[in-house]
């Protein structure tokens, strides 16, 4: 999972990106990039750690030009290391071509061989870097023809923005895993992962784009081609999006995250109510699935856990080391709010389950007397390899353990996960998510190395 964003023909366009990027920061915090064209040269800036830290405001002053492209990094293919950061940037017959990509593909391993018996020579171990070098081994006439023909190569899940000059191309899958966005700034387009980033920027929505488009935009100009396969490719927009990693002020799928949110909330409590003194949420995630659980219930919400918003999502840090160490720094509960009160508290999802167990133990020391968990998806017990970083079937608790086992793991009084069909009814375009994390019923075929690390 990763943030990206593409302006074209605004001055200054890599001050627009860093803003953009920002607003997408939960989307990846290992490191970060901008890519802009002056007219004559490509100029990059990435390093590690957030926007903040990878680009500063003097670093950010030499990009010139009025076009960029940028990205904020959550690997999910390749390590996290300097080599991997994007934008990946190459030169092609005296062209720079700069790309950052959202996503997993799921014919890495195959397209990754056929390249290298052909001679290509890989710098990095992410799959990203294979569109690249499709590109350069692609007649490239027309640029409509040129980005059909290479992206139709690609499985699995993508959404991409390229810099080529003074051009951005955008692009989404057929199946349309993840979001992509197009707005305008005083007629000027930008194309970005979330539509949060947009408001921040003061730009338009103007719509998504669609699964299987590609997007060509040169100056003021927007035009548009879809690639071979797409009205046949089922819709398979990724349902976690919703739950959990999209910003709640982000429109994605045709729908608001915050509203879906809490109507995943309201279902739970229709399924699975409980008897208690107030319902209260994991923050920041599971905020809004609480309002809508205590909406439904006519229960009090309170605040029970204090989040310090110093400190970035613990899910997506690579580490379990450094995940535990964030959930201790990260929330601190109210005493005086939860000492001898029984208490349903709403999460979002239980991946690994370590992490709740902590925040329950932390509950307990502050004084709750019960406590009754209800999460706004159902048990979580196949891997992702769709741009998500679930772990192996190994480590996804709801793998190998039923719901009341997990319930004492955790060591709540009482656990319980909304529905499938409870989840997807509160959906717009119910038939048209991935819900492969829940069922194992993969909308596109999944690798045969299904390792992080498989270029390593």
């Amino acid at each position: 999972m990763c943030g990206i964003i593409g302006v074209s023909n605004i001055e200054n366009a890599s001050r627009v990106a860093m803003l953009g990027l920002h607003a997408l920061q939960h989307r990846g915090e290992e490191a970060a990039g901008i890519a802009s064209y002056d007219g004559q040269n490509v100029h990059i800036i990435k390093n590690t750690g957030l926007v903040d830290d990878a680009i500063s405001a003097i670093q950010v002053a030499e990009l010139k030009g009025s076009t960029a492209v940028g990205h904020c990094r959550y690997s999910t293919t390749g390590s996290s290391n300097y080599k991997n950061i994007q934008p990946f940037l190459v030169t092609h017959k005296k062209k720079r071509i700069a790309v950052a990509h959202n996503g997993n593909l799921t014919n890495t391993e195959e397209l990754y061989k056929k390249l290298e018996e052909e001679g290509s020579i890989f710098q990095t171990t992410m799959d990203s870097e294979i569109i690249v070098h499709l590109l350069v081994k692609t007649k490239n006439g027309d640029l409509k023809q040129w980005f059909s023909n290479v992206l139709s190569q690609l499985q699995g899940a993508f959404s991409l923005i390229f810099l080529i000059e003074d051009t951005i191309v955008g692009a989404r899958d057929r199946n349309g895993f993840r979001p992509l966005s197009i707005g305008k700034l005083d007629g000027k387009y930008i194309l970005a992962s979330e539509s949060c980033a947009l408001d921040l920027l003061q730009a338009e929505f103007v719509r998504e784009v669609e699964p299987g488009e590609i997007v060509i935009v040169k100056g003021d100009k927007l035009e548009s081609v879809f690639m071979p396969g797409t009205k046949e490719a089922k819709r398979s927009y990724c349902i976690f999006e919703n739950i959990y990693f999209a910003r709640p002020d982000s429109d994605i799928f045709h729908d608001n995250v915050y509203q879906v949110r809490k109507r995943l909330g309201a279902q739970l409590a229709k399924e699975h109510p409980a008897d208690a003194d107030f319902v209260m949420a994991i923050p920041d995630s599971g905020n809004y699935a609480a309002l809508g659980y205590a909406n439904e219930m006519k229960m009090p919400f309170e605040v029970g856990i204090i989040r310090n918003h110093y400190v970035g999502r613990t899910f997506i840090q690579p580490t379990q080391l450094m995940r535990d160490f964030r959930v201790r720094v990260k929330l601190n509960p109210i005493r005086s709010v939860l000492k001898d009160k029984k208490i349903i508290v709403v999460e979002d999802s239980i991946v690994r389950g370590t992490t709740s167990r902590s925040r329950i133990e932390a509950l307990r020391r502050a004084g709750a007397k019960e406590i009754h968990m209800r999460i706004s998806c159902p048990p979580i017990k196949w891997p992702c390899f769709y741009g998500i970083d679930f772990p192996s079937k190994n480590e996804l608790i709801a793998s190998n353990k039923k719901v009341k086992e997990i319930a004492d793991f955790i060591k709540v009084d009482s656990l319980e996960y909304l529905s499938l069909e409870g989840m997807l009814s509160v959906m717009n375009e119910s038939g048209n998510f991935c819900d492969a994390c829940f069922t194992g019923n993969y909308p596109v075929a999944i690798p045969t190395n299904k390792s992080k690390y498989l270029l390593e």
